[in-house]
């Protein structure tokens, strides 16, 4: 099994590190010329965009705003990964890592403006609000149903699935690991069965109460969740302000390889930074799409704005808390392990009783991953089938999964994840490349309307050379309180 799980992570440092992140950027920098840098110039927009009234569902029900449908991207995208995968980045690739995270994130981010956007553009409509996602835009867009049907069965099973149960693994060990720290005893056998069952039964409630449950609990858990994580980084960083300065040449120095990095050079800390980066903030994926179609917005861009701040919130803002949190303790790369790295840094700045904080933290990022992720599942299996029965089916195996994956082990389902949702994100790059180009026009339509000094609303008869556009009609306009040319 060691065996097995070391090949596939050898390739996946191939598949990523030589194709997948490549493509990724040279796309985005497509994106980002083709755009004149939205992800820059329209940095004000995307605040502007997670306001307003999502109006009404057709079942007279609310349905999901704006700011709920970042609030579920955030969910998934804000895991374990922002952690640990932070400071595993930081552990193979040094402090310079870090500065080639930020890199990639400023640049992705005209990919997570086109993905959402399209999103947006090709979601359907359904009694409690919309769908859509990839999937959608794969069949609607290019006529290619076989590359949704692809998407949508990778993306459901490495998300709402595999990552799922790797979630509840995370929760069951921090869990266990507090037990052990404050007892000086190890954990009992039976409590990863206990907290199986805790966290599968509250994510149950939730996934059962339908998308607007899983959006209203991930409105609600995730700001308190972030601010609670990053108040503890302010915290440190505030107790070593002296240090800040110093913290900062190191990320630079090392990023240009000025300075010896622990792995072995400056391709180690390029690839590492990019790539936990790319991990965590997901654009280009094609997992935030999902969240993002569900949005009742006035215009498609709206979206694809709000899911771009996403991306900085998540790279920019909660990834740099673990990296000060960890290079403020002075760590040693080459001894300790990645998520190590973070423990130790707390517990050198605030004291053994952080232990237990980060493993409520914990708590709250992996369970409203487990939400998000099943989120993106729950859409792309209305997408291969209409059937209640399936859609029940589904979130009981959800519900078991998360049980299961507490009284397990990751280690190899982690390096299948790996593969997986790279192979998903090749499909979506794919279609990204010739389908940006009506992402692009939706901007220009976006942009000239807001010199126009009007809030823009975009109907599908102005553009009607484009095919395959069910909703972004005049009645689901009057449904959120707009009609075209309405400020």
């Amino acid at each position: 099994m060691e065996a097995i799980s070391a090949g596939i992570g050898t390739f996946n440092d191939v598949f990523w590190a030589y194709l997948l992140i490549p493509a990724l950027l040279l796309l985005s920098l497509y994106f980002t010329v083709r755009s004149k840098g939205v992800q820059f110039r329209l940095l004000p927009e995307m605040f502007r965009a997670m306001r307003g009234d999502p109006g009404r569902a057709a079942d007279g029900g609310k349905p999901i705003s704006a700011f709920q449908a970042f609030a579920v991207s955030a969910a998934a995208r804000i895991g374990t990964g922002n952690i640990a995968g932070v400071a595993t980045a930081i552990a193979l690739g040094g402090p310079g890592a870090v500065f080639w995270m930020w890199a990639m994130a400023l640049v992705v981010g005209a990919a997570s403006f086109v993905e959402s956007t399209l999103a947006q553009l090709y979601k359907v409509g359904g009694k409690e609000g919309y769908q859509g996602g990839p999937a959608y835009y794969m069949e609607r867009g290019l006529g290619a149903r076989w590359m949704g049907v692809l998407f949508a069965v990778i993306i459901t099973v490495t998300f709402s699935l595999v990552f799922n149960s790797v979630q509840s693994n995370t929760i069951s060990a921090a869990i266990g690991n507090s037990v052990t720290a404050a007892t000086g005893a190890d954990a009992a056998p039976w409590l990863p069965y206990v907290v199986g069952v805790a966290v599968a039964a509250a994510a149950g409630v939730i996934i059962f109460g339908g998308a607007r449950r899983i959006a209203g609990a991930a409105t609600t858990l995730v700001p308190f969740m972030a601010t609670l994580y990053i108040l503890m980084g302010l915290v440190v960083v505030v107790m070593n302000i002296g240090q800040i300065p110093a913290v900062i040449a190191d990320i630079v120095m090392h990023a240009f390889g000025l300075r010896e990095i622990a792995a072995g050079g400056i391709g180690t800390a390029i690839v590492q930074g990019m790539r936990r980066g790319m991990f965590s903030n997901e654009a280009g994926l094609g997992s935030a799409p999902n969240a993002a179609a569900s949005a009742a917005v006035s215009h498609p861009v709206k979206q694809g704005l709000v899911q771009t701040l996403g991306v900085y919130f998540d790279t920019l803002i909660v990834c740099s808390t673990t990296a000060f949190i960890i290079l403020l303790s002075d760590p040693t790369y080459t001894e300790e392990a990645g998520p190590t790295l973070t423990q130790n840094a707390l517990e050198a700045n605030l004291g053994p009783w952080a232990l237990h904080l980060l493993t409520l933290i914990i708590l709250l990022v992996a369970f409203t991953s487990v939400l998000g992720n099943t989120f993106y599942g729950v859409s792309n299996v209305a997408y291969l089938t209409r059937n209640p029965s399936v859609m029940i089916g589904f979130r009981l195996l959800v519900v078991v999964v998360t049980f299961l994956g507490a009284i397990g082990s990751g280690g190899l389902v982690w390096s299948l994840a790996d593969t997986t949702m790279g192979l998903m994100a090749l499909v979506n790059l794919a279609a990204l490349a010739f389908l940006a180009p009506t992402a692009f026009r939706l901007l220009d339509d976006f942009v000239r309307q807001r010199r126009q000094g009007t809030d823009p609303v975009f109907a599908k008869d102005s553009m009607p050379d484009i095919t395959g556009v069910e909703c972004w009609n005049q009645e689901d306009l009057e449904h959120i309180g707009m009609t075209v040319g309405k400020n």
